[in-house]
Formats: C-alpha cells, structure tokens, sequence
C-alpha cells in the first residue's frame, strides 16, 4: 500500500487507486504459492522475471499460448461465484501448449473491470493461482484495469498468457503419425470454457438465469454447478506419460469441437476414424442435446462432448498408456483419408 498515492479527481471519476492497492495486498499469499524454481522477481514490479535452468533443458524451445474464459463468465457473474474462473483461464492456456509437449513456467493474467472490488479480485486470482499449482507452473505478474463506463457493474472479463519450455528433442512430432496410430481420449470435466454462447441460449439463462438453481437428476448436482465447473487442466498427466513413452500428437479439443481440433495434431493424408458409440459423452451434453434437438454432427463440431484431451500414439503403446491413465479409453484410429475426421 502507498499511503501517500491518491487521486481525489480521479476516484470522482469512477477510479479509486487505493483499492487496486488493496487487491495487490490480498492476492499476494495466493501468488506466493505459484512460485517454482528459477522465479527472480516478486508481484508488484514492472515485469515478471524467470530464469531458465538449461542443464534440464539444453535445447530449450519456449513456447507461447494466450486465451480467455468468454462467456462462461456470464454464469459467474449470476452465481456471484469467482474463485474457479481463474483456473478456467489458466487451463484454456496451458492445455494448449502441452500439446506441444512442453512444460508451462510462467503465466501473466489480464482483469479488467468496472469497478475494482479488492475481495472479488481476491477471488479471480486465487482462482489463477490454483490453476498455476494445477500445471505446475508461475504467476509472476498480471494486470487490473478498472474501467468504468466500459465495462456493466459487477461485470469484468480476464485473459491469460503462458510460457512453455520443451527440450527440443522431445517436442511431439506429428509427422511420425502413421495410419494405424491410436487416438486415446482423457475425459473432461463438462464443458469446459468454450461454447457458452449457444450454452446460454439452450437453458435460455439470459432471459431466466434462475434455471441456472434447477437440479438435474443426470447431472447430480444444480444446472449452474455442472456448467461453472472448471476446466480439467491436463498438464501433468501428459507430461508424466510423454516421460514413458512417445506421444506423437496431441489435441486440446476446445471451441471447434472434434471437427477442428482433432484435425490439427494430424499430417496431410491422414484422418481421425472415431465411432460415436466409443465417446463416453458427459452427462451434460446428453442433456443439452435433448433439450435443444440440435444435431450430431454440430454438438461435436461445438463441444468437447466429454472429451478433453485427444492423445495421438502408436498402437503397441496403447496398452501402456491406458494403465497410466486410469480414466483414459481408445477413441479411434488413424486412417489414410482425404477427409480429415470422420464421425461413424
């Protein structure tokens, strides 16, 4: 806190910087328990600092990801709820660039907001911080923009930004990818962080977000606690198994659904074959497709339909990698097809 710094004319228009201090202050304890080897600076200074320990990774390749939450934030704001937006935010990122094979060190987060509420900030970041813990990663710095006018009261939107390093002889080489080659789905949470557009308008929420209070006997729980739950954060258990054996591809399937991001982690010439009776779709798709009588082939062009994280290996190592992954089941194959995906 600094004492002497304030700005009567500017509190009087809407901007009270004595409360971006107090957030500093009540975030600090949830940034301090982020820190992992080779963090050099502290929260509050104009940059972030890092050092890499290159006798771990001699040919280090850093690799870059940033991403927000998009409308899920919607549902925190009519729940009141904030403490695991934050980890959506830092699994929208780092879920990402695993998929590189690489090891997240250290995230930055943008909050901007109408007006600074420190506690809620407390909680936007403690959020953060647990998504750091989660993929074993850094926060060493970020930003709070109060922004009245610009953004609704009680409203606010936050974005991520992470940095990975992989050596680079471990990086997961796609073009090893063969027809034969297994696809291995991780489950997801629900969800996730993406298509909360057509999520809303399906449980019509902005008309009557008192639905989000309904229980679902499916779900086990209210609609709004199904929906608010955080993204899986697959971090560790790619990075664990990629010690064991060889990962050729990876996947994150977010907004885009099976269509778009499977294709990705694939060469030219080669297809994704998956048999819908293979997904073990979450309950929560089920649901939304019951209500709404939106077709196959868009639910799993939106949705992760239950599937999280897609792992791309070689066939005598499937055995292998389903015994690491207690959860984990085979989703399909890869075939030699013009068509990059093709949904059975």
């Amino acid at each position: 806190m600094h004492p002497q710094s304030h700005s009567e004319r500017y509190a009087e228009s809407g901007v009270d910087i004595r409360r971006g201090y107090e957030a500093v202050e009540l975030i600090k304890a949830h940034v301090a328990k982020t820190a992992i080897k080779g963090v050099r600076s502290d929260i509050g200074g104009f940059g972030g600092m890092f050092e890499l320990d290159l006798s771990e990774c001699p040919n280090p390749v850093l690799v870059s990801g940033t991403d927000g939450v998009g409308t899920k934030l919607k549902l925190a704001f009519a729940l009141d709820k904030h403490d695991t937006i934050g980890i959506d935010c830092v699994a929208m990122c780092v879920n990402d660039v695993v998929c590189c094979g690489a090891q997240p060190k250290i995230f930055l987060d943008y909050i901007a907001l109408g007006l600074l509420e420190p506690k809620k900030v407390e909680q936007i970041v403690k959020g953060v911080a647990r998504g750091c813990q989660l993929a074993g990663c850094a926060l060493i710095g970020g930003e709070t923009a109060e922004m009245p006018g610009f953004y609704a009261a009680g409203e606010y939107d936050i974005a991520g930004f992470c940095t990975a390093v992989v050596d680079k002889p471990k990086i997961f080489d796609s073009s090893c990818i063969k027809e034969g080659d297994v696809l291995v789905a991780i489950p997801s949470s629900g969800v996730h962080s993406n298509g909360f557009s057509l999520v809303r308008s399906i449980f019509d929420l902005d008309k009557h977000p008192e639905n989000l209070a309904i229980s679902y006997p499916e779900l086990g729980t209210t609609l709004g606690a199904a929906l608010l739950e955080p993204t899986r954060i697959y971090v560790q258990e790619v990075l664990s198994l990629s010690q064991k054996m060889t990962i050729k591809g990876a996947s994150h399937i977010t907004g885009g659904g099976f269509f778009e991001n499977i294709p990705r982690s694939l060469p030219g010439g080669l297809g994704a074959r998956i048999e819908k009776r293979n997904v073990r779709i979450h309950p929560i798709f089920t649901l939304m497709q019951k209500l709404s009588s939106i077709d196959d082939r868009q639910m799993f062009n939106t949705f992760n339909m239950g599937v999280g994280m897609v792992l791309i290996v070689d066939e005598d190592d499937v055995e292998q990698a389903l015994s690491f992954l207690p959860d984990a089941y085979v989703l399909g194959s890869v075939v030699a097809s013009d068509e990059e995906l093709v949904l059975l």
